[in-house]
């Protein structure tokens, strides 16, 4: 009887470690599944990606990529924030994988990298200037006057384009970090941006901002990715396109746009 026993022991015991041993080799495999995807971003852009009042990174843009990463099981997304004007380079570089950060698209860009092909929402852009500005109403009044912009921006491709084609004689001035004031203090004339960034900056920096004139550019905006990574695009637009159906990106644009841009052209 002992005997017996102790043989069912010794089975129960092997049992029990075999078991235990393929939930561990099970949990390391699944652990092996889960590729780390670095998102790069900035820190600058109202109701985009900016970081709130409580230090936390926040926006449209970051919290759609929140709802993808719960989409996707087999990726964990983590945001690495940095000036815009280092995106594309850090992406270039292998630094990061994604670049989220309403890209729009254009030649360059299409060259060197990889648009997701399900657009997450639509960028318009337009004039704006000082609240007080009543001489500025098109892009022809624009004639001679100094306007801010961000480097390698759509906007500033646009801008720098119109310029020379039109012959404005407009002055560009690139800046990242201090165009609410440049703007507010008369020592530039316009800016071309969103009429949501606009809304935000008057909320929260007293930028005493307007929106003028007609949209100027309205442009899809999409994920930006290296060129290999068809497999993650692809997984992001299944991700985007059950997001839409659900009205998640929808309520996200409501939510931090004011309105839904998400209705692609």
């Amino acid at each position: 009887m002992k005997k017996i026993l102790l043989v069912i022991l010794v089975v129960a015991v092997a049992l029990l470690g075999a078991c235990s041993s393929n939930i561990a080799q099970s949990k390391s495999v699944s652990e092996k599944a889960v590729k780390k995807i670095i998102v790069g971003t900035g820190t600058q852009f109202p109701n985009i990606c900016f970081i709130d009042e409580d230090g936390k990174l926040t926006g449209y843009d970051v919290e759609l990529v929140r709802a993808i990463d719960e989409k996707l099981e087999e990726y964990e997304f983590e945001f690495k924030t940095m000036d815009f004007t280092n995106l594309l380079l850090s992406l270039e570089t292998n630094k990061i994988d994604l670049v989220a950060h309403q890209m729009e698209v254009n030649e360059e860009r299409q060259e060197k990298f990889l648009f997701n092909k399900v657009p997450y929402n639509v960028f318009p852009l337009q004039i704006v200037v000082n609240e007080n500005n009543n001489d500025i109403k098109s892009l022809d009044d624009l004639a001679g006057k100094k306007i801010v912009t961000t480097a390698t921006s759509n906007a500033a491709i646009f801008i720098e384009k119109y310029n020379k084609e039109h012959n404005l004689g407009a002055e560009i001035v690139y800046s990242t970090t201090d165009i609410n004031n440049q703007l507010r203090t008369g020592r530039v004339d316009a800016t071309i941006s969103t009429p949501f960034a606009a809304d935000f900056n008057n909320k929260y920096a007293d930028a005493q901002q307007k929106v003028v004139g007609e949209s100027l550019l309205n442009s899809n905006v999409f994920f930006l990715l290296q060129k290999d990574s068809t497999t993650l695009s692809d997984r992001i637009d299944e991700a985007l396109i059950e997001l839409k159906e659900e009205g998640v990106v929808s309520a996200l644009s409501e939510e931090w746009l004011g309105a839904d841009y998400s209705v692609e052209f």
